[in-house]
C-alpha cells in the first residue's frame, strides 16, 4: 500500500521531521475514532483495517487496542422472537374440553399441547382448522394407541408452536379454588350435608375446581362490541399499527383482571390515557388495559406491586388519553383497548422487539367466563361477588417490580 512505501522511503532517504510524524499519528487516530463509532458495519471495519496497516508502517502499533487472546465470546441468547396467534375460539374451545373432561382420566389431555400439534401441522395457519383433526388425534392419545411425544417427535416446530402458544395460554387453566351460592354447593361441601344447602349454612361456599381460571376483560351483565381490529392504522402521534383489541362498551363499566398477577405500570400515558399493565407471575404475559375513566380510572386499593386475583375489578372503562395532558378525554368513542405482550426475555419489554398478539379469538374465548360485579353503595367503585384463589398467587408481593412497556394503542 501506498502508505508503507512511503514509509520506507522516509526512513531511508532522510529523518522524519516531528511535525510529519504529528500529521501521521493525527490521521492514523482519525480512523481509528471513525472504526470505533462504526465498527459494526462494512466501512467501519475497512477503516479499522487501513489503520492498523498505516500504524504497523509507522511504528505506531501499541497505538491499536491489543487482541486479547484467550477472550470468550458472549454466548447469543436464544428465545423467540416473533408469535403469529392465530388460533381460532373454535379451537381453543375444542381443546379446552378435551383438557377439563379427562382431568381426572388415565390420559390428561393438556388442551395447549394439543392445539401447539395443530399448529405445527398447519404451519400456524388456523385458518385451516378442522375439528375432525383435533378429534383424530384426542382419540388416539385417549386410547393410549400413541403419545404426544411420539407424535410429534419428526414435528420440526412443534417445539416451537408449545412454546408459543404455551406462552399465551399456560396460566389460564388449572385447579383453583372458586367461591359459588351455596344453593348449588354438593351435600359434600355444606355444614349440613344436603345438596343445595340448610337452614345455618353459609351463603356461599368455597369448593375446588379445575378448569378455566382466566376471566373475560369485561364484566358480567355489562354490554360490549369488538371487532378483529389487530393491526389496523393508528395515526396519533405517528402512523403505527394498533398493537391490542378495543372493546366498545359504556363509560364507568367494570373492567376485570384476566388472570392472577400483579400491578406492573399504573398512571398516564400520553397513548393510553389512564393505563393499567398487569405482569403474570411466570412474567411471560403483560396485560395492558387503557383508556380508562377520566377522574376515577381504578380500583381504589391498587398500587403498583398489587397482587390481583383473576377475576378482580380492577379499573373502568372510559375514553383517556390521546393527549399529553393528564385526566384528557380525547377519544371520540368510550372503550377499553386490551392488549397482551409476551416476553420471552427481558431485553423484549420495550422497544424494537416488542411481541404484540391478536387477541381477538382469546377474548370471544373468555367470554364463556365473565365475573359478576355489584355496586359498592356510596362510591364509585364495584367489586366482585364470588372469589376465587389461585394457587399461583405467592404469599408476598415482589420488592420492586419491574417499569413496564408504553404499548401504543
Amino acid at each position: 500500500m501506498w502508505w508503507k512505501d512511503r514509509a520506507k522511503r522516509l526512513r531511508t532517504r532522510r529523518p522524519i521531521s516531528e511535525k510529519t510524524i504529528i500529521f501521521t499519528e493525527s490521521v492514523v487516530l482519525s480512523l481509528l475514532c471513525l472504526s470505533f463509532f462504526l465498527f459494526r458495519t462494512e466501512p467501519g471495519q475497512a477503516a479499522m483495517a487501513h489503520a492498523g496497516k498505516a500504524a504497523a508502517a509507522l511504528g505506531l502499533e501499541k497505538m491499536l487496542p491489543q487482541k486479547q487472546e484467550n477472550a470468550t465470546p458472549p454466548e447469543a441468547k436464544s428465545y423467540i422472537k416473533w408469535v403469529d396467534f392465530t388460533v381460532t375460539c373454535e379451537a381453543m374451545n375444542q381443546a379446552f374440553r378435551y383438557d377439563v373432561d379427562t382431568c381426572q382420566a388415565d390420559v390428561h389431555l393438556n388442551w395447549v399441547d394439543l392445539l401447539a400439534y395443530l399448529g405445527a401441522r398447519y404451519g400456524g395457519d388456523f385458518s385451516r382448522y378442522k375439528a375432525a383433526d383435533m378429534t383424530q388425534v384426542a382419540e388416539k392419545l385417549k386410547s393410549g394407541e400413541t403419545t404426544m411425544e411420539a407424535l410429534t417427535k419428526d414435528m420440526k416446530y412443534y417445539r416451537y408452536y408449545r412454546e408459543a402458544y404455551g406462552a399465551v395460554l399456560d396460566g389460564m387453566v388449572g385447579q383453583f379454588e372458586a367461591q359459588i351460592p351455596a344453593s348449588e354447593a354438593p351435600g359434600a361441601y355444606l355444614p349440613s350435608g344436603v345438596t343445595g344447602g340448610a337452614p345455618g349454612d353459609p351463603e356461599t361456599i368455597w369448593v375446588t375446581k379445575y378448569g378455566l381460571k382466566a376471566f373475560s376483560p369485561i364484566a358480567k351483565g355489562f354490554p360490549y362490541n369488538d371487532f378483529d381490529d389487530f393491526g389496523v392504522a393508528r395515526s396519533y402521534g405517528f402512523r403505527r399499527q394498533h398493537l391490542g383489541h378495543d372493546l366498545m362498551g359504556q363509560v364507568g363499566t367494570p373492567v376485570i383482571a384476566v388472570e392472577s398477577g400483579y400491578v406492573e405500570a399504573m398512571g398516564w400515558n400520553q397513548y393510553g390515557g389512564w393505563r393499567l399493565g398487569i405482569r403474570s407471575f411466570d412474567k411471560k404475559r403483560y396485560y395492558y388495559y387503557a383508556h380508562l375513566r377520566k377522574d376515577y380510572p381504578y380500583q381504589s386499593n391498587l398500587k403498583e406491586g398489587s397482587y390481583v386475583q383473576a377475576g378482580d375489578v380492577i379499573g373502568y372503562l372510559g375514553r383517556t388519553g390521546y393527549s399529553r395532558t393528564e385526566n384528557t378525554n380525547n377519544i371520540d368513542e368510550p372503550h377499553l383497548h386490551f392488549g397482551l405482550q409476551l416476553i420471552f426475555d427481558e431485553s423484549q419489554k420495550e422497544g424494537n422487539n416488542e411481541i404484540w398478539v391478536s387477541c381477538y379469538e382469546l377474548v370471544k374465548f373468555l367470554s364463556m367466563n365473565r365475573s359478576q360485579a355489584v355496586k359498592v353503595e356510596g362510591t364509585k367503585e364495584w367489586t366482585r361477588v364470588y372469589g376465587t384463589k389461585d394457587p399461583q398467587v405467592p404469599d408476598t408481593p415482589p420488592a420492586e417490580p419491574p417499569k413496564a412497556p408504553e404499548s401504543n394503542p
